[in-house]
Order: C-alpha cells, then structure tokens, then sequence
C-alpha cells in the first residue's frame, strides 16, 4: 500500500477534527450591547458635586439586600496624563472611568474609547478584619489634587468611618497608563486584608460587538506559572473559582483593553484571586465579578493599575510578563503562546523599520517566510520526485517477497540505499508543510486581541482585523490553494487521495477564513501567490524526472 494514504488519511482526520477545536463555531449573535457614555464629562481639574446611592460590592449582595441605602454627597474629579484621561469618585475614593485620548470609538457612536461598565466604578476596596467588613463606599471621603517631584498627578482620597481611617492615594504616570495605588487604613484589626473588586465587564465600543463580549475574560499571573485566563462564558452564573496565590498580577480585560493590578517590583505580590460567573441575561456572557486579595502590611497594601490598551510593547515595557495578560491558544498556550511573541515581536520590528501599513507589513512577513522556507520545500519536493520514481520498485519487491517479511523488508532497504534514500524520506517530504502551521495559528489568535491591528485599513477594506466585508480575500485564497495543488499534480502518477486532498483543503481554509481577520486572508494568500513560482519549477522538473526515468 502506498506511505502516502494513510498519512492523507491522518492529515484529513487532524483537519476535520482538530479544526472545529481550534475555530469553533460562533455563537447565535445577540443584541449588541449599547456603549454608555460619559455624560456631560467636567472639563480637567474641576470637581462637580452631586449625590448617588452607595454601591454593593457584589451582584449577590445587590440581590440579597433590599434595606434602604443611605444616601452620600460625593465630588468628581477629573485629571489627565499625556495619553489618557480619568475620572475618579469620592463616592469610595475609586476611578469611574479611563479614557483612552489616542483610540477611537468603533460603534458609530464617536469618540473616545471609554473604559467603563454601565455606572459601576472601574475598581471598589473593601478591608476585612476577624470582626468587621469595612467598605469604602460608606466612608466619607475628601479629596485633593497635587503633584508628585516627579511632575506625576496625584489623586489623594481621605476619610473615615468614625472608627476606622482610609486614604487611597493614585499617582498617575504621565506617558502611560499605570497608576501608583496606595492604600492605607489605620485603627482596624489585625490581620486585615485589602479586597479590590475587579470590573465586572466592559461597555462595548467595537464594531465587531458580538467578538468583544465573546473576548471578555479574567487571567491571572502566579509568580512561578505561565499566565492563564478565565473567559467570561466559561463560568455558570454563581460558579465562584479560587486562584491561588500569591499572584504577579490580575486582570479583567476585553477584546482590545484592560483594567489590570501588577504586583509593584520589590513589592508583595497578591495573596489569592476570586472569581464568580456573573448574571446571564443573554445567551452570551457579557458579566462577572473578581476580587483581589492582599495582605494589609502595617495597614498599608501597594500595587500598580493599568488601565489601557493591549498594546503589545507598552505591556511588555512594564515587565513581569505582563504583554502575557491576554493568554493565547487556550490547551495549545504552551505552543501557541511562543510563536505569537515571536510573531508579535517581528512585525512591530517590521511596521517600525519600514513604516508602511500593517497590510504591507503583512504581506512583506508572508513573502519572506515564505522566501525562507524555499530551501527545505525545495528539497522535500525533490524528495517526492524521488520517491516517485522508486516507487514501482518498492512495489516489485512487496509482491516479490510478500511471504518472507524479513527479506521483503531488506530488500525495501537496499532500494532506499542505492537511491540514497530511507524509509523516513517520505514523512521528511511533509515537514515543509506543517512548519508554517505555528506561524497560521500564531497570527489567527494575535488577529484577535492586537490593538496594533485595530481599525487599520487596507486596499478595500476598512479594518483588518475584522472579516473581508465582501468575502472577496478568502474566496481568492482558496483558489490560489487549488491552484498550487493542481500545478503540484502536474507530471505526477495519478492518485485519487492527492485529488481528493486538492479540492478538500481549500474549501476548508476558505470556510475558516470567512469569518475571521482579514489580515489572516492576507498573510496566507500572500504566502500562496509567493510559493506559485517554485510550484512551477518543480513541477517542471518532475516532467524531466520521468522523461529519463
């Protein structure tokens, strides 16, 4: 029997099986979720005053308490950093909200991206102590504006409860968006412990509505672990999730920003991590709840918030493997996960050295690999003519000695001997083929969460990172596959698995590719269009193969 069938077979079982793992299906699209903005936003360093009720620190309490509330007066401040702007609440001395100044909205409402959900702030502190739960948002607080030597904006909260006193001091940096965060709480018991209550989504401000919320997730980083992430939709409503500590860093984020706390360098890290599945009131997840725990050391806990977006080199700037806070690859992270850092990290060299749109770049990174690769398709394609051509010899000998399986299987050894060759050849002829496939999954899920391609156009389309509206790059590239495939049986004895494999394969990337990034259309067309000249080369060769054969 020819090696080939079953590794045709096995190649057609690991796309038909392993395709639905790694793209599943989408689910039913819901009512997008609306974007509420900021209303009538404060110009910078003015303060307003008006008065809501106090906030539960948990979708459970807010369910399980019906007693009136009491009712506080709290002020708004406003400030700005180069990059950003924040609104912070007395009302808990928390921030309300981030904006980022440099990206825009891409709902078709305007604007800036706003990081908030609905009218929960982005963060609420509660200490706990072994007698009492001291929630900060029935804490009168005050608040006042400075800057620190450095020239940073400073948010300084004071207040008390008429036992306890809490300051929470923000130190913003000014080209960034990481915040200093210290807390201090004075006359409570000992041990006490710093809960922070992580956002419980976000306010959708894409256009693709429905990939955002499906984005929406939890990661968590342990000082000796890789990181990993907790989707929104992998928890039931109620399921409540320990992360053990101690924690590097913790963070909720959405499909292209997040709202992360970082264990500060030299700092204790965070002591553990719970996570609850939020209330579904849609088929998709669109909520959840997180609190961060930490040791109060002397009454005082220190940490760093970023609130911003997953800019790949911003992340990495901060250390402590923070660029890992959108875990790729789910199972495959352990593969995937270095093959996008790499990835990542060749194209922002590519889009900073020539300058051109991340289209271009795209298409240079899909010519090169391919360019690099020449070398070994080369040789795996003369490795197939080659085992072509002594293929009716290792036929004549199975017959020959089909009853004496010992020297049947010398005989196969003296052929691959005398044509340089070995029983591993034809398997060595399909590495050419599998390498790139990192590559395809690296960029299929960087396509999903980089910012760096967010609203970035291209030709006729308006946002790589969203599918060709027209469909028009995957159809393309799936012809350009069959066009390969048909020049690659071009001067090659027939074989019905090959010809089932060249109409197979195609239809399956192009139903792939459909509805995903654009930007992956225009990788692996550019990588097929580039591979067309050595296809033809080879196949020519091949013809000249069996002529002297």
């Amino acid at each position: 029997m020819d090696k080939r069938l079953p590794l045709a077979a096995a190649l057609i079982i690991l796309v038909l099986f392993g395709v639905p793992l790694l793209f599943p299906r989408p689910p039913i699209p819901v009512p997008p979720v609306t974007a509420d903005s900021i209303a009538s936003a404060p110009a910078p360093d003015a303060a307003v005053s008006h008065t809501v009720p106090v906030a539960q620190p948990n979708a459970q309490a807010n369910a399980q308490h019906t007693v009136a509330l009491p009712v506080l007066k709290l002020d708004t401040i406003v400030t700005q950093s180069a990059v950003s702007t924040t609104w912070f609440s007395s009302l808990g001395a928390v921030p309300l909200a981030v904006q980022a100044d440099s990206y825009p909205a891409l709902n078709g409402k305007g604007g800036r991206v706003v990081l908030k959900h609905a009218q929960d702030p982005l963060i609420r502190f509660r200490v706990i102590t072994p007698t009492d739960t001291i929630t900060f948002d029935r804490i009168a607080f005050t608040s006042a504006k400075s800057s620190s030597a450095n020239g940073a904006n400073v948010v300084t909260f004071s207040g008390t409860n008429g036992k306890e006193q809490a300051t929470v001091r923000y130190e913003l940096v000014n080209d960034n968006y990481l915040s200093m965060v210290t807390v201090d709480v004075t006359g409570a018991a000992s041990p006490a412990f710093l809960l922070v209550d992580m956002p419980n989504g976000f306010d959708t401000q894409e256009a693709d509505t429905l990939g955002d919320m499906r984005a929406l997730a939890y990661s968590v980083k342990p000082v000796t672990q890789s990181a990993r992430g907790t989707p929104f939709t992998k928890l039931d409503s109620g399921e409540k999730k320990l992360e053990p500590g101690p924690l590097t860093w913790v963070v909720a984020k959405s499909k292209y920003f997040l709202v992360g706390l970082i264990q500060p360098v030299g700092g204790k890290p965070f002591a553990e991590a719970h996570l609850e599945g939020g209330i579904r009131t849609r088929k998709q997840a669109t909520n959840g709840y997180a609190t961060v725990v930490m040791p109060l050391d002397n009454g005082r806990a220190v940490f760093e918030m970023y609130a911003g977006p997953q800019s790949w080199k911003r992340l990495h700037d901060l250390g402590r493997e923070f660029e890992t806070a959108n875990p790729y690859g789910g199972w495959l992270q352990g593969i995937v996960q270095p093959f996008s850092t790499i990835v990542m990290r060749v194209l922002l060299w590519m889009k900073g050295t020539t300058h051109m749109s991340y289209g271009w770049v795209l298409v240079i990174f899909g010519v090169t690999v391919r360019l690099l690769m020449w070398p070994l398709n080369q040789g795996a394609m003369r490795t197939s003519i080659k085992m072509q051509r002594i293929q009716p010899e290792l036929t004549e000998v199975q017959k020959k000695y089909k009853s004496d399986p010992q020297k049947q299987q010398a005989e196969i050894m003296r052929v691959y001997k005398e044509h340089g060759m070995s029983p591993f050849s034809s398997l060595s002829g399909c590495l050419p083929m599998l390498i790139p496939m990192p590559v395809f999954f690296a960029l299929f899920f960087v396509f999903q969460n980089t910012i760096e391609f967010r609203g970035v156009p291209f030709l006729w389309l308006h946002d790589i990172s969203l599918h060709d509206p027209y469909y028009i790059l995957p159809i393309v590239m799936g012809l350009s596959m069959l066009l390969i495939s048909w020049i690659g049986m071009r001067n090659a004895p027939p074989n019905p698995q090959a010809k089932m494999m060249m109409y197979m394969m195609p239809a399956m990337f192009v139903l792939i590719l459909f509805n995903t990034a654009a930007g992956l259309s225009i990788y692996y067309l550019t990588q097929n269009l580039a591979s067309l000249p050595q296809q033809w080369l080879i196949s020519n060769e091949r013809a000249k193969a069996t002529k002297i054969g």
